[in-house]
């Protein structure tokens, strides 16, 4: 079992809607949807172009997936995210937009937000405690010759390369798109997202998210509010 812990928005937000149906499953309920087929590019295509991020689900990546130390459990790990969400405050993203990272599509902001930064990495440092130590086979799975020299100190001191100064919010839409597909790719969501791109995005929750076993689909465990008062 490993847990992560993700942005995602609540489980009735238009935008976990819409990015579900997009993706083929909805993480909140493990529902599956048939790909859309789209103008210029089949179901059969779309699907297997949205293949890895199906796999987790709509989210944003805070604390990445991790097993637990042997010194705590499930109980202890929920007791300590009611505690930091009952404390910590909503905000927002002043603007969200269509972003390619690579050869990926993602939902990201639309510039650098300081409180987003401060927000991934209190979390990352909050939840440390509870993260076994990445084994050869996990630390090799990062390719960390290809890292730059700060996602190296990164991936050792807190098991992933992009957190802290590294960090980046983006919520994935594809898996890697083919260059000479992707002026269509990039057509096709901003009119799926139309409603989405060039507004706030509310950071309201954190969602606890587990996979069963290696390989296999996340699920939302918890969805939990931000509750603490605004300063």
């Amino acid at each position: 079992m490993r847990y992560a812990l993700y942005f995602t928005p609540p489980k009735n937000d238009p935008l976990t809607g819409a990015a579900s149906i997009w993706l083929g499953r909805d993480a909140f309920v493990g529902e599956t949807y048939p790909a859309p087929e789209e103008d210029g590019m089949t179901a059969a295509e779309q699907f297997e172009l949205t293949a890895d991020p199906r796999r987790y689900g709509f989210h944003a990546t805070i604390k990445a997936p991790f097993a637990l130390a042997s010194s705590v459990n499930e109980k202890d790990l929920m007791a300590v995210v009611e505690d930091f969400t009952g404390r910590t405050p909503a905000f927002e993203i002043p603007e969200l937009v269509l972003g390619q990272i690579g050869r990926f599509f993602a939902l990201v902001p639309g510039f650098l937000h300081a409180p987003l930064q401060d927000f991934a990495a209190s979390v990352v440092k909050s939840f440390e405690p509870f993260r076994a130590a990445l084994c050869e086979a996990d630390i090799a799975r990062r390719k960390p010759e290809k890292l730059t020299e700060s996602q190296r100190a990164n991936l050792m001191r807190w098991g992933y390369p992009y957190v802290m100064e590294d960090f980046g919010f983006h919520m994935t839409l594809t898996g890697q798109v083919p260059e000479e597909r992707s002026a269509l790719m990039k057509s096709i969501l901003e009119k799926r997202f139309a409603a989405f791109i060039g507004r706030p995005l509310s950071i309201s929750g954190l969602a606890v998210f587990t996979e069963e076993e290696r390989g296999g689909p996340f699920k939302i465990h918890s969805w939990l509010p931000l509750a603490g008062a605004k300063r």
